[in-house]
């Protein structure tokens, strides 16, 4: 009856507004999530509060209706839709507000995920905006020019440039493509101009320029003299003086930089911009005609919704950039009266990344518990033993640094004489419970001071639990593992129930690497993220959120697990969703054959296994039927965990 009336005051102090407030969902959502008065997140198709919500639980249960297993990473078209929409109209409007005489033009970089719907659904939602596409190897190039209907539309060829690259490319500019060979060495110029004398076709050519400015974030070798693709000004002036000798410097009308994918201040794009079109107005007065400024990617995401310059932020709104950019090139070229040129944006990390939402479930938890203390030692206890007994009951808020030493010496000291066989196994684990009891003392008292001592900063995190989360870190979260990128995470459901443990998120790999403990926080960097706590009848579920670009396609097959479910979702004029294109994640023979193995040569072999075990008695031919239906079924079966 008491944990009940507990349950029950803890619910009416709990509020949705808690929930918004805890997990930060309508700072780092756009517009796009929410938090329903059933305490489930839901999503506005196109960041208006005026759309239908629609619940992510209600697309959970259409999953499971299907039969589809989680994890599974859903696609929203309309926010994809939304997002270009946002980036065109906020460019047209900049245009208007300071009378700018040139165009804007936006590029998708197709590796930022190279998905085939993905790259579809933008070329699809961009086509009323001219949108255009980047491609940096043949492949890329291919899949471009077999999507990209429209003429009006950039086409733009960067990285490494072999002779069938760049005769594509010229067939696709021979076929009406706007396609631009984007110089980032200086020995490229030579064989593009051979190709084009070859086939008898004049090239569009663009030349990337090193910038000596350089963005803030995990992107910082992006730019600046020491950047691994672009021209100094010693081999742009010699690419210009290469062209003027062959008379082909009418080819060159685009100037390109790279700041960086993740720029989190608006000061580092204006510096970079005003660079920019200096140089800009430098290949002018040589007498090139040129026409398009691409600026590149570097537009951020706001991961964390603090709206700062922390590397998992931006400290800028999106109309803000357009704005500063307009103004910036006007101000550089206006003085010296040189035309307006067409403004590129390279911007695919901010066109994708709310597109996509990874859903999976909790397997297990491990949760951190003592166990209860004796009112006294035994008689005869070792003094380590003693010293903590005594540290644990002189605990209080004046003497925590004290005892919090204290704790930490005799907790070593006895590990030592356990080593040493000077005291049991039994007592090392007395002293070890003892050390654990004084820890959650001392993380109660912590929060009664003012100012907490740097030692015990984040005491807290070593007792939170850990959350096993059905996915693999390596495989839709690459950046996380590598470069302790931030994305949001929070759970979908439950989110009028107040959370009361602290945990970290582990994978199914087993790999040490594959966890989370670093968490999106407004103010700093979160070590556990607040959940609830695991009911053993219902599933619960977690969304990591704003996913889009990147994590798809740079995945790899860690303990073999692969591509997780798909499930593409599309709103209706009334405001319901559906299921438009569904595509199953890949199955544990997939996998095999991926990386080399022969699947029907494997079945083979092990039907031999078997028939041996027959003859060696271990198994009867019926037993072997059995086995060869299991081992066949997980060959066609989840990579993942099924229930």
């Amino acid at each position: 009856m008491k944990n009940n009336m507990l349950k029950k005051e803890s619910l009416e102090r709990w509020k949705i507004e808690n929930a918004v407030d805890l997990y930060g969902v309508l700072n780092w959502g756009a517009g796009y999530f929410d938090i329903s008065d059933k305490g489930e997140v839901v999503i506005y198709p196109s960041g208006k509060p005026d759309d239908k919500a629609i619940s992510l639980m209600d697309i959970v249960s259409g999953i499971k209706d299907r039969g589809l297993g989680m994890p599974v990473l859903l696609r929203f078209g309309d926010i994809l839709q939304s997002q270009i929409t946002q980036l065109h109209e906020s460019f047209r409007a900049a245009i208007e507000k300071f009378g700018y005489q040139g165009i804007y033009r936006g590029v998708y970089p197709i590796k930022v995920n190279q998905q085939q719907q993905v790259v579809e659904e933008v070329t699809r939602f961009g086509s009323r905006y001219h949108h255009g596409l980047e491609a940096g190897s043949k492949a890329e190039l291919i899949a471009a020019i077999s999507f990209l209907r429209d003429p009006e539309a950039c086409l733009i060829c960067n990285g490494y440039k072999d002779k069938e690259f760049v005769d594509l490319g010229l067939y696709a500019l021979k076929m009406g493509f706007k396609c631009f060979f984007v110089i980032e060495m200086p020995s490229e110029l030579l064989l593009i101009l051979e190709r084009a004398e070859a086939l008898n076709i004049k090239p569009l050519i663009g030349v990337r320029i090193k910038i000596s400015t350089q963005g803030g974030g995990h992107w910082t070798e992006s730019s600046g003299d020491r950047s691994i693709f672009g021209l100094n000004t010693t081999q742009l002036l010699s690419v210009v003086d290469q062209l003027k000798e062959k008379n082909m410097l009418d080819s060159l009308q685009l100037l390109h930089y790279h700041l960086g994918s993740q720029i989190p201040n608006i000061r580092d794009i204006r510096f970079a911009v005003a660079e920019a079109s200096r140089v800009y107005e430098g290949l002018v007065r040589e007498g090139a005609p040129m026409q398009y400024l691409d600026l590149g990617g570097g537009l951020a995401v706001d991961y964390d919704g603090s709206h700062s310059n922390f590397p998992s932020s931006r400290n800028y709104s999106l109309d803000e950039y357009c704005a500063d950019i307009i103004e910036v090139i006007m101000g550089t070229l206006d003085e010296q009266g040189i035309p307006h040129p067409t403004i590129i944006t390279e911007s695919g990390r901010a066109t994708v990344a709310y597109y996509s939402v990874l859903l999976f479930n909790i397997l297990d938890a491990s949760c951190f518990e003592t166990l209860p203390l004796p009112g006294k030692l035994q008689e005869g206890a070792h003094e380590m033993m003693v010293n903590l007994m005594e540290a644990l009951q002189s605990l209080n808020v004046k003497n925590i640094q004290e005892c919090y030493n204290d704790a930490i010496y005799y907790r070593d000291e006895l590990r030592q004489l356990f080593k040493h066989g000077n005291i049991s196994l039994r007592e090392k684990a007395m002293g070890e419970n003892m050390f654990w009891h004084i820890i959650k003392n001392i993380i109660k008292e912590v929060k009664k001071l003012k100012s907490i001592p740097s030692e015990l900063e984040g005491v807290d995190t070593v007792l939170a639990d850990i959350y096993y989360g059905n996915f693999s870190i390596f495989q839709s979260l690459p950046d996380s593992w590598a470069i302790g990128h931030l994305f949001p995470i929070m759970p979908v459901h439950r989110l009028d129930e107040e959370p009361t443990r602290n945990v970290i998120l582990a994978d199914i790999t087993c790999d040490c690497d594959g966890k989370i403990d670093r968490f999106i926080d407004q103010h700093d960097v979160r070590n556990t993220l607040p959940l609830h706590d695991l009911k053993s009848d219902d599933e619960y579920y977690l969304g990591i959120f704003l996913v889009g670009a990147y994590q798809e396609t740079l995945g790899d097959l860690h303990n073999l697990l692969g591509d997780t479910n798909i499930v593409s979702i599309q709103i209706t004029e009334d405001g319901e969703f559906e299921f438009i294109k569904e595509i199953e994640g890949d199955s544990v023979a997939d996998i095999l054959s991926y990386v080399e193995y022969d699947v029907k040569a494997m079945v083979a072999r092990f039907r031999e296994t078997a028939e041996q075990s027959i003859r060696n008695g271990l198994i009867t031919p019926k037993e072997r039927q059995k086995i060869m239906k299991v081992f066949q079924a997980g060959l066609r079966g989840y990579t993942y965990f099924e229930r």
